[in-house]
């Protein structure tokens, strides 16, 4: 009976070392199929918030699964929902702790179908906000058309004093070059070390803006393919997304970028990509070794 007892003892202290170390590292499974694991034994949390933008005609939805999956993680918190109106009023929903809890914020516009200038507005409304409510820097992560206006903001207003100061830049699947598509012209190779043979209109706004850009800040290119010879996400060509890596790293802007392939790194897939969640929690919240 001894015994027994103090096998079940044994389980149980097992069980219990098991899921201890379960708490310090978080394993999920990528696209394909390999173990992707987020570690919160080097987590860095800090009250810099993260704002969530989605992309055109996007909705709370569209970073509702990434939110939740870095919430269930323990990575990070979601403490604010702002809705941009139409008229660029805003709709804030929740509060800041203003405590080491890596703050999420998911920045919402309600008229979802506006032009890229608008919303670049609508940006800057955005930090001016936190900057009123005691917020000194932000990280943004832009999907689609949130990376394209995100982007904008930053070369059209730069480093504005009454605003928060952006600090990291994610842009996932996002045009910067429009729709054009390279990749008849050039290899990926080719243009991330001399910029896209064809340049759209919106290529060359940000080439006259890229000098308003924060020497400090870093920018991190997420793109998609759907297989190893069709360069696009199904709806971004993938040298679009990677455009401006050669003009960035021309000016001096800190800038990684890294290619997803396969179903999951299909265009509305890309935020439901858990390699990309682990890409974006490393960046963020993991401290530089």
């Amino acid at each position: 009976m001894k015994k027994f007892i103090a096998g079940v003892i044994l389980i149980i202290g097992l069980l219990l070392i098991s899921g201890c170390q379960r708490n310090d590292r978080q394993t999920t499974v990528s696209s394909r199929g390999e173990q992707t694991t987020i570690s919160t034994e080097t987590l860095k949390k800090t009250a810099t918030p993260t704002l969530f933008i989605h992309g055109y005609s996007g909705t709370v939805n569209s970073f509702g699964g990434m939110i939740s999956r870095f919430e269930g993680q323990q990575l990070a918190k979601k403490e604010l929902v702002i809705t941009v109106q139409a008229d660029g009023t805003l709709q804030v929903d929740g509060s800041f702790s203003h405590s080491n809890s890596n703050p999420m914020v998911q920045v919402l516009f309600a008229d979802n179908t506006n032009n890229e200038w608008n919303q670049t507005d609508w940006i800057y409304t955005v930090l001016k906000y936190l900057k009123n409510q005691g917020v000194d820097q932000t990280n943004i992560v832009g999907h689609s058309m949130g990376g394209v206006s995100s982007l904008r903001y930053l070369t059209t207003y730069g480093e504005p004093e009454d605003a928060a100061k952006v600090v990291k830049l994610i842009a996932i699947g996002s045009p910067f070059n429009d729709l054009v598509d390279t990749s008849d012209e050039q290899t990926v190779e080719n243009l991330l070390e001399s910029g896209p043979t064809q340049k759209a209109s919106r290529y060359m706004d940000y080439q006259n803006g890229v000098s308003n850009i924060p020497e400090n800040l870093s920018i991190l290119l997420l793109a998609g393919k759907l297989n190893e010879t069709t360069l696009n996400d199904e709806t971004v060509p993938t040298t679009s997304a990677l455009s401006v890596y050669s003009l960035l790293k021309e000016n001096s802007i800190p800038v990684e970028q890294q290619v997803y392939t396969g179903p999951k790194a299909q265009h509305s897939q890309l935020h439901e990509n858990l390699a990309v969640d682990k890409k974006i929690a490393e960046e963020l919240w993991e401290p530089r070794k």
